[in-house]
């Protein structure tokens, strides 16, 4: 006969990426969307430069979120186990092992928005991606996704994503329904055959004239940040990065902010944001690219303008009209799982739950024989 803890471990079901979002597995509170705690396996195969580390090392030096200590009991506790059996801590890890860490998941919470769909068609479905939402799993993410989002509410799936924004950029995303068509779009986005145009509200008074700025980025992924470098004629110095290329044309401004339509030739990370810095003229409340000064002004006037975002959660992306509370239920609870590091909290330990959009929205894909619009948020109004 099991004992009554042995039968408490079987009743726990370990999801993997195959078990598909569900209407249910989101709670909403305080403004923000939350993905209810699941058990989850991670999987992965031992690297080169992992082998002949014990198994607890490995964990330790390579997945730095959680303690050494949670290590060593998740190895003796069964859940961290190589290639599906159990391994005393000392045990030392060969090439191209599959390793198993089964974790009590918590995802960051994002923006309260609809993922609102703007067009659907045969085999495409396009929609507003609203900012803080990663497009697909990533990182901490997979649920509280636009492709997890669209396949709980809306039972679209699979998606195929044709271009990317990024986590704190909202507006226009297409999605293929099949590989076949993403392979279509994206042959046409690798070709230049696409144009694309977003709009930014900037710090300053960009100027009248249309800014062509043709400046190499430099992306660093450790510090997630871009820098722009500009050859000089009479430097033989090699310029590091990839060519990058943007048209910057002023649609308004009110002499403190300016609306710029901003049509990107390449698609380097951050390219836009970047680009936009070193003109002079960064969005308005991009903490990452924001200068101490910007046009000889000091940004600290901007504070304002950041604590009425922060003030109106829902108008931050310009579409969170339509907020997704049926689910509402201030009592709802979620279960505690004793050997996680989160819990009893639902936000994951180290998330900034008070981050705001990012001033930066996708308006125009277009090619020959098609175009998609997306209209414009609530904060292009510069009056």
């Amino acid at each position: 006969m099991k004992s009554r803890k042995e039968e408490k471990a079987m009743e726990i079901v370990w999801q993997t990426p195959e078990i598909r979002p569900q209407r249910q597995d989101y709670i909403f509170r305080d403004g923000r969307r939350h993905v209810r705690p699941y058990n989850f396996e991670f999987i992965c195969h031992v690297k080169k430069r992992w082998a002949g580390k014990t198994i607890v090392d490995l964990f330790t030096y390579e997945f730095k979120g959680r303690p050494y200590d949670y290590y060593v009991s998740a190895v003796k506790s069964g859940r961290i186990q190589v290639e599906g059996v159990m391994v005393p801590v000392s045990y030392i890890v060969k090439t191209s092992q599959k390793i198993s860490h089964f974790v009590h998941r918590h995802e960051p919470p994002v923006m309260t928005c609809d993922v609102s769909i703007l067009q659907e068609e045969p085999d495409v479905v396009v929609v507003c991606k609203p900012a803080s939402v990663p497009v697909h799993s990533c990182g901490q993410y997979r649920k509280n996704t636009v492709v997890g989002i669209l396949e709980a509410e809306h039972g679209l799936a699979p998606l195929f994503p044709i271009h990317r924004l990024d986590r704190l950029v909202s507006g226009l995303l297409i999605l293929a329904k099949s590989s076949s068509k993403a392979n279509y779009f994206r042959q046409q986005i690798e070709g230049g055959m696409v144009q694309k145009q977003y709009i930014a509200r900037v710090a300053g008074e960009f100027p009248e004239q249309e800014q062509l700025v043709d400046a190499n980025v430099i992306h660093d992924p450790r510090e997630c940040r871009s820098t722009a470098e500009v050859s000089d004629l009479s430097d033989d110095t090699l310029i590091k990065g990839k060519t990058a290329c943007t048209k910057f044309t002023r649609l308004s401004t009110n002499g403190i902010h300016s609306l710029v339509l901003c049509e990107p030739v390449t698609g380097r990370t951050h390219q836009i944001r970047v680009h936009l810095q070193h003109v002079g003229y960064p969005i308005a409340n991009d903490m990452l690219y924001l200068s101490k000064l910007v046009n000889g002004r000091s940004t600290e006037g901007m504070g304002a303008d950041r604590a009425a975002v922060n003030s109106r959660p829902f108008l931050t992306s310009g579409f969170c009209e339509n907020l997704s509370t049926e689910h509402v239920d201030p009592n709802e609870d979620f279960s505690i799982d004793p050997m996680c590091t989160n819990c009893p909290n639902l936000v994951p330990k180290g998330y900034d739950v008070h981050e705001e959009a990012l001033w930066l929205h996708c308006v125009r894909y277009s090619a020959p024989g098609w175009t998609y619009e997306c209209p414009y948020p609530d904060w292009a109004s510069l009056s």
